[in-house]
């Protein structure tokens, strides 16, 4: 459905989700999340779908931050309960099974950074432009902003950006750290799909493993993250993928 707030198609064993509200610049908002996070979980339930892609429809904006309209007059009390909807759509794109790719095109502020910030991976067009511009609201990031980007980038920048609300450019986020890749916007859902097409073809239960450790491994210290580690790695010799992978290896095939 072309109305929809959010799009889902599947090509292969990957599965493309885009927000689709093109004339608010793809802004964020209830019926968004809520539409969103029914597509997360579809993706995540298809056993056929090995990695998912979030984008935004249009060239001007992957989400350019949330819907201000719906936010304006809300008190503390019903503020705090939208953050808190809007952290659990966060939440699961970070502890969604399978690798999330973000294909950022245009402008990423606000909430659309950091639902960016909650997918593993980020590429970005030359067009791209990033920033947490609460500050000039009078607010703050409220989806975990102000957590998961000085983890990403370092505190004193995420400081820097989150303080001055600046906006700044693809190359100056990959510089930092930020996204992994950009493109010039003409190729990019072309590189995204060619990066997802790659890693789709990995062992998806050590896909799964790897993202557990890393995501669970951050939370903790070095002792524990690392026997967590081992736990995972202890667990990819149950698999299938593990005993194909390693005979092929000895037998010196693909």
């Amino acid at each position: 459905m072309e109305d929809c707030v959010v799009l889902y198609e599947k090509k292969e064993n990957i599965a493309i989700l885009t927000f689709n509200r093109p004339a608010a610049l793809n802004a964020l908002n209830t019926e968004v999340n809520l539409k969103l996070i029914e597509h997360l979980n579809a993706a995540e339930a298809d056993p056929e779908i090995r990695v998912v892609v979030l984008t935004g429809s249009g060239e001007k904006a992957f989400v350019a931050g949330a819907d201000i309209k719906e936010m304006l007059n809300m008190n503390a009390v019903a503020a705090r309960d939208h953050a808190i909807k809007a952290k659990r759509v966060t939440d699961k794109i970070w502890n969604l099974k399978k690798p999330v790719l973000a294909v950022i095109n245009g402008f990423c502020l606000g909430g659309g950074l950091e639902y960016a910030l909650a997918c593993d991976l980020r590429i970005a067009s030359e067009s791209a432009r990033f920033a947490l511009p609460e500050i000039n609201l009078g607010i703050m990031p409220g989806s975990c902003g102000t957590q998961r980007l000085p983890r990403l980038i370092g505190l004193t920048k995420a400081k820097e950006l989150c303080f001055t609300g600046d906006i700044i450019k693809a190359n100056e986020a990959l510089a930092l750290g930020l996204i992994n890749y950009v493109f010039p916007s003409e190729s990019l859902m072309q590189e995204a799909m060619a990066l997802s097409g790659r890693i789709a073809k990995k062992s998806m239960p050590a896909l799964m493993l790897i993202k557990s450790a890393m995501n669970k491994g951050m939370e903790m210290d070095l002792e524990s993250a690392a026997i967590f580690e081992i736990d995972c790695f202890g667990l990819c010799f149950s698999t299938e993928e593990q005993k194909q992978g390693m005979l092929a290896f000895v037998n010196k095939k693909k």
